[in-house]
């Protein structure tokens, strides 16, 4: 997935624990480097300090809508790619493309499904 074995930096905005535990373990075995965010504001934070190439994002989170967040990250880090992911309104995914999203995935998706995002997205 990734060429000359280069380390992918990837952030998991994802409040449910058991979702964004499933999501470390599968990017995981994929030469990803995986840092998990429980909501907009630790993942502001993070952003301060590190710059990942990958942000996967969950739209409704304790603090907001990953939707809008899409907006601050392209603007402050465009190189960052972001696959918006949302179980709740499938309606979502046109505007989270609009907004800047590179890639939108419904919940629930397939180990497969995710790994074509990423390569999708990272390629």
């Amino acid at each position: 997935m990734n060429p000359k074995n280069k380390i992918t930096k990837v952030l998991v905005v994802e409040d449910e624990g058991d979702i964004a535990l499933l999501l470390e373990l599968l990017l995981d075995s994929n030469k990803m480097s995986v840092d998990t965010a429980r909501n907009l504001c630790d993942a502001r934070e993070f952003l301060e300090k590190e710059q990942p190439e990958l942000i996967l994002l969950d739209n409704r989170l304790p603090d907001g809508l990953g939707i809008d967040f899409i907006s601050f990250v392209k603007m402050q880090y465009p190189r960052t790619k972001i696959i918006m992911i949302s179980g709740v309104d499938p309606a979502a995914e046109d505007a989270a493309l609009a907004t800047g999203a590179d890639k939108f995935l419904c919940k629930p998706f397939t180990k497969a499904q995710l790994t074509e995002s990423i390569h999708l997205v990272m390629n």
